[in-house]
């Protein structure tokens, strides 16, 4: 499945759960109606899953995305009145220390879906992803 096609059924995946649900409430019951939604969709995820986040070469925590999708993009869910950039910088940021290839904001807490498809720069695959 080539990204493009991926990142099309995550955000097809999201607009179902926005439809569904409408604007208002917490970004758990999202994220598990997300779940639901990528199940039907038979996309290979897992739900926060944990990273290492490293400086250098040293490791300095973890941080849980809420998904990671076919293990090329990371997707981090808000349920906010609308994206600031502080929302965006975290997703890159995800997208970046865990080497993803793309990173996905999707924010159901507006009237109308929001998404950013967030790309990394310094993208280097690893076979033992």
């Amino acid at each position: 499945m080539i990204r493009d096609e991926l990142t099309y059924k995550i955000i097809g995946c999201a607009m179902t759960v926005h439809s569904t649900m409408g604007p208002g409430f917490q970004e758990v019951i999202y994220q598990r109606c997300l779940a639901i939604e990528f199940d039907r969709a038979h996309l290979d995820y897992t739900r926060e899953q944990e990273q290492f986040v490293y400086y250098g070469e040293i490791e300095v925590g973890t941080r849980r995305a809420d998904f990671v999708v076919d293990n090329q993009v990371v997707v981090e869910i808000k349920a906010l009145v609308g994206i600031e950039d502080v929302h965006i910088a975290q997703a890159k940021n995800y997208t970046v220390a865990y080497d993803f290839p793309l990173g996905l904001l999707i924010n159901f807490g507006n009237i109308s879906l929001q998404h950013k498809l967030l790309f990394n720069p310094k993208y280097h695959p690893r076979s033992s992803k």
